[in-house]
């Protein structure tokens, strides 16, 4: 299989037409043609990806953040993204990302992220169009507590820490979920007017947390934390046709230091 077949099984789900106007999602490094037998899942594309796509024998990377957001001048190695692009051409790799394309995606981030919570009958959010938009909403299989709820996001999505706001305590009974995978603050007032309970989603500042105003309980599980599973998506588009591997070095590169008890 080339890479042009491979970029067409995710772009059928996620074209690039879905991506917002500020994105890079698409082909970042490489050429179409390039025959690919094994491909390295990941959330970000760094140099230790890039070893470890060459050292494991895969072809291509797929990633979710794009390597490539802005116009690069030079070409000498003189940061991480430099040297990326140097030792993937060198090494004839293909280099594609699904970010935004893949956000917008009814069964994309967000979807897989409801999934994972065992929310099965969700819509999207903030719908732009025919099964495409951004976030999701829908229901808990049983309702629980806001406190059970936050430990089940802590174990689905490994955040070993996360940042909430109550509506009104953590024992208040929750089920209307709204969700919404990477930066999506923005859509914490769509959340309200659709009655969500809680609103998950990742970057919050401090008087965005304020603004809620007892109207909705808020959960920040990081940006990472919510679209590192994105990974299985492309797996399983992907299954039967190509070996996907999924990246050993895909780790958060943003640590939570936990105070040592006195």
């Amino acid at each position: 299989m080339q890479a042009k077949d491979v970029i067409a099984l995710i772009e059928k789900v996620a074209p690039l037409s879905q991506q917002e106007s500020w994105d890079n999602s698409g082909l970042q490094i490489g050429q179409r043609d390039t025959e690919v037998t094994s491909a390295l899942l990941c959330t970000d594309v760094s140099e230790q990806i890039v070893d470890e796509a060459i050292a494991r024998g895969c072809e291509m990377i797929i990633s979710h953040h794009p390597l490539l957001f802005h116009g690069m001048k030079c070409i000498e190695g003189v940061n991480s993204q430099q040297r990326c692009v140097i030792k993937a051409i060198r090494a004839g790799l293909v280099i594609y990302s699904a970010h935004t394309s893949m956000d917008t995606y009814l069964h994309g981030v967000s979807g897989h992220m409801a999934q994972k919570l065992g929310i099965t009958d969700y819509e999207l959010l903030q719908p732009t169009g025919e099964n495409v938009g951004l976030g999701v909403v829908g229901y808990l299989p049983e309702p629980m507590s806001l406190s059970e709820f936050l430990q089940l996001l802590s174990v689905t999505f490994e955040a070993k820490a996360l940042r909430y706001v109550c509506r009104t305590d953590e024992n208040e009974t929750v089920s209307k979920i709204a969700l919404c995978g990477g930066a999506g603050s923005e859509f914490v007032d769509e959340a309200i007017r659709q009655s969500a309970d809680v609103y998950v989603s990742a970057d919050f500042k401090y008087h965005e947390f304020l603004n809620a105003d007892g109207r909705i309980n808020i959960a920040d599980i990081g940006h990472f934390e919510s679209e590192h599973f994105t990974k299985e998506i492309f797996g399983s588009l992907l299954r039967g046709k190509v070996r996907c591997v999924a990246a050993q070095n895909d780790v958060n590169k943003v640590k939570v230091f936990v105070r040592r008890s006195e």
